[in-house]
C-alpha cells in the first residue's frame, strides 16, 4: 500500500520498507544529523522515532548545518 505524506511542504511517497521516522531518517540518510523532527505539528523526542508513519502524515524535518 502507498503512502503519500507531506514532507517539509511536500508531497513524498513513502518506499514500503519505511515504516517510521528513524527509518525515514535512515532513508534519506540523515540518520547522523543532528536534527529536529515534527510530526503532525508536535516534535517527536529522539526515542519516539519509532513511531509508524502513516498516510497524509506531516512531517518536518530540520537539521543544522555548519558554517561561518
Amino acid at each position: 500500500m502507498e503512502r503519500i505524506i507531506d514532507l517539509n511542504g511536500k508531497s513524498y511517497s513513502v518506499v514500503k520498507e519505511v515504516e517510521n521516522v528513524q527509518q525515514l531518517l535512515e532513508h534519506l540518510d540523515l540518520r547522523d544529523r543532528i536534527l529536529i523532527v515534527e510530526k503532525n505539528k508536535e516534535i517527536l523526542q529522539k526515542e519516539s522515532y519509532d513511531v509508524p508513519i502513516m498516510d497524509r502524515d506531516q512531517i518536518e524535518i530540520i537539521h543544522f548545518v555548519g558554517g561561518g
